[in-house]
């Protein structure tokens, strides 16, 4: 049976949104067929691009990515915020392509054939500081443009879109870089102005975009009969009576049978950006994004809506829970910088032909601090968010661990707290509650709650995050040694996101002691997720859910 920890797909011929309550930022959706395809900004994190398929836009599963790691200067450590921002997903003569941006670097592209296989290493389309947001558009005469925004933090500007063209063979850039439209012209302002996706529909050339920013915007249509423009714009879905602030970024798409609809991401605080599906109608050559249209044609986001007119499919969602067979980890895991899973993880010996489940974690401090920060730490795996309440157990085999070495479980985001134990030299084990503070050069980890104790061979850890009557959701730690029950340990945490994405889960091992470079390993035997019902009650997890 499939782990379904959120449910989209009510089963009675209706949806509700959000379709995918988990962080897919900046999310762009294409259809191939009878197949839906959906990339999403992955940051720092790598392996990055996840891509998700889908037979009918409301049930997904994620099958691959498509950058393993990032592979330019500075990622062998986190950088949080940098990395790979909003990418777009085309597919031409049996290729699927993916652009994204890296504000410091430039702009980029995938490619496969098989977008559940091996994607290509990456093709640098443009060097450019600031550039973001690419989407290129084959015109019917065949030449290929890269339509896309400019990031203030790198150029100085924001609220413009800008195009250049590219050769469609060698995706290289062959020409200058010139505005198409100005965010900032009083005639027609559109204040923050970014993510770009280009479409063709008769005799005009559509650009959706969002403006007015991530938490309060709206969505923009811009149409011209040229690529240059000039361009006519209009607002098409805003977030008017609904608790769905923004609606932000996203694509469109549509059904075999001619329906169109439009996917996009919410702001939601620690959860990160989440993803909506909004149906599409046309009227007087405008998109109609949402319901409850307007006298100027602007929808606002639906709650519940019946289902794209697809092919019946099976209710799923990206899974969360993991038991780590052959000692490899899932797909829904990603490491806080480029990895090397030679360096990161432990190969054990083979026992009977076959490697043992559980992922073995080498101890070890990447930082050579003696006490390195899991801010700083490329060897944190980690997690995004999946529904609104939870619990996650994690079970920790010990005994490969030695003394300085520290292995446990961590919320991580802005703020982060983690749940650990630390071996001694006198063969005794420390219990470790703590918590980050401050930000920038000022990080630091103050330790909350400490307790000695003999070493165990194995530990549980407990994380739940509850959300009881409408209040912020908060996540509580517990252990249990060995066999026995749990009991709580540390305090009440209120997770937080940071710089782009929502708060997540890790799972780490450190090597702590000074001088220490290596500490043995820890074995995660297994990672299990269950949703609970939001208010956090009840014996039955995920019923409200399932």
């Amino acid at each position: 049976m499939k782990e379904v920890l959120w449910r989209a797909d009510l089963g009675d011929g209706r949806y509700r949104n959000p379709i995918l309550y988990t962080d897919y930022s900046d999310p762009d959706v294409i259809r191939v067929g009878d197949t839906y395809y959906l990339t999403a900004s992955s940051f720092q994190y790598t392996p990055g691009l996840p891509v998700l398929t889908s037979g009918d836009l409301v049930n997904w599963e994620l099958v691959s990515y498509a950058v393993d790691n990032i592979r330019e200067p500075g990622y062998e450590a986190p950088r949080h915020g940098d990395g790979v921002w909003a990418p777009s997903i085309r597919y031409h003569a049996g290729v699927f392509y993916i652009f994204y941006g890296m504000p410091d670097e430039g702009i980029y592209c995938v490619k496969t054939t098989d977008p559940a296989g091996k994607w290509d290493p990456p093709v640098c389309v443009r060097r450019a500081k600031g550039f973001i947001d690419p989407c290129p558009f084959l015109d019917t005469d065949g030449r290929l443009y890269i339509v896309h925004a400019y990031a203030k933090s790198r150029i100085g500007f924001k609220s413009k879109l800008g195009v250049f063209e590219a050769d469609p063979e060698t995706l290289q850039s062959i020409s200058e870089d010139r505005f198409i439209f100005d965010g900032n012209d009083p005639a027609h302002p559109a204040e923050t102005i970014e993510g770009p996706k280009v479409y063709r529909r008769g005799e005009y050339i559509y650009i959706l975009a969002p403006a007015g920013g991530v938490a309060h915007g709206d969505q923009r249509a811009l149409r011209a009969r040229e690529i240059g423009g000039p361009y006519e714009i209009r607002t098409v879905c805003r977030q008017g009576s609904t608790a769905v602030n923004g609606p932000h970024q996203g694509g469109l798409t549509d059904t075999v049978s001619g329906e169109e609809w439009f996917l996009h991401f919410q702001s939601a605080g620690m959860y990160g950006r989440i993803a909506h599906l909004q149906p599409v109608r046309w009227e007087n050559g405008w998109p109609v994004i949402g319901v409850n249209a307007d006298a100027e044609g602007c929808g606002e986001p639906v709650s519940v809506c019946r289902k794209p007119d697809t092919a019946p499919s099976e209710i799923s969602y990206p899974p969360a829970s993991d038991r780590f067979p052959g000692g490899r980890y899932g797909l829904q895991w990603q490491w806080t910088a480029d990895h090397d899973d030679s360096v990161f993880c432990v190969r054990r010996p083979e026992q009977g032909g076959e490697t043992p489940d559980g992922l073995a974690l080498r101890a070890f401090d990447p930082t050579g601090t003696g006490r390195p920060l899991l801010w700083d730490c490329p060897n944190l795996l980690t997690q995004k968010f999946c529904c609104p309440a939870f619990e996650a157990e994690t079970v920790i085999d010990l005994r490969a661990l030695r003394p300085g070495g520290r292995a446990g479980v961590c919320v991580f985001g802005g703020v982060y707290a983690s749940l650990s134990v630390r071996l001694t030299e006198d063969g005794k084990a420390v219990l470790e509650y703590a918590e980050s503070c401050g930000d920038s050069d000022e990080r630091q980890e103050r330790i909350l709650c400490a307790e000695e104790t003999a070493a165990p061979q194995k530990v549980r850890l407990l994380q739940r995050l509850t959300r009881e009557d409408g209040e912020q959701p908060v996540m509580t730690f517990a252990l249990a040694e060995e066999d026995g029950p749990y009991r709580p340990f540390g305090r009440s945490f209120v997770p937080s996101g940071h710089t782009w994405v929502g708060a997540r889960l890790g799972l780490f091992a450190l090597a702590d002691a000074a001088g220490t470079a290596e500490a043995g390993y820890a074995v995660f035997e297994s990672f299990s997720l269950r949703a609970l019902p939001e208010d956090g009650s009840g014996e039955n997890g995920g019923e409200e859910f399932l």
